[in-house]
């Protein structure tokens, strides 16, 4: 039986991006006066940049300056790009779930830069079977495309989501994918597993202490 595909998202499970990323998105905000509390933001990061203008400040916006708000945290979210750091434990998680025999995909609908950047800091190039950037999606999170096309990628019709916000989770449900959910993204443990997720880790080395009691073992 060929083992399940490993999908894992990369903002917020490998790299800690997440509030950087909240960061820019306020001051991309700011830009076009539009003043947010930076926790409501927070609370769509994981969410696809496509979606998260029009949640949060209405279709009128998004409509109107979408586009620029989205190009405005792009650059702002590459002066912080440089600050970012893997997550304790990920690369040793992806050589640990590719000796268990398991196709590894590490998903992303970030744009490509990010992606390539993100793998030179986990050095994954040669562990990886293969990554998705935002070329690989019509629609992002909680959409299922990412997840789809992650296993396209690895060439298999199932696998297991590891993943950090409940976004990812649900991407992964719509997709009749199970996941495992650490808390590296800000989401609770309560969170996480309403939304569905099927057991939750306080962090990525703790989910690699568990992968003999998971659905990844």
């Amino acid at each position: 039986m060929t083992a399940k595909a490993a999908i894992l998202d990369i903002d917020g499970t490998l790299v800690d991006t997440n509030y950087h990323h909240a960061i820019a998105w306020y001051r991309a905000f700011i830009r076009h006066d539009i003043d947010l509390p930076v926790w409501q933001i927070h609370r769509r990061i994981g969410m696809g940049g496509d979606q998260i203008v029009a949640d949060l400040a209405g279709d009128g916006v998004e409509d109107e300056l979408g586009d620029q708000i989205r190009e405005a945290e792009g650059d702002l979210y590459g002066e912080l790009i440089d600050e970012v750091r893997p997550l304790e434990g990920s690369r040793e998680l992806i050589a640990e779930l590719k000796d268990r025999g398991h196709a590894v995909v590490l998903a992303s609908s970030a744009k490509e830069d990010e992606v390539e950047h993100y793998l030179d800091l986990l050095d994954a190039r040669d562990l990886a079977d293969g990554w998705t950037t935002s070329a690989d999606v019509e629609a992002t999170k909680p959409e299922p495309d990412l997840v789809h096309a992650a296993l396209e990628k690895a060439g298999i019709e199932q696998g297991v989501m590891i993943g950090d916000s409940t976004w990812d989770v649900e991407a992964a449900k719509r997709a009749k994918v199970e996941t495992l959910a650490v808390m590296t993204g800000g989401f609770s443990a309560a969170e996480l597993r309403d939304a569905g997720a099927l057991a939750v880790y306080e962090s990525v080395v703790e989910l690699r202490k568990a992968l003999d009691e998971t659905a990844l073992a």
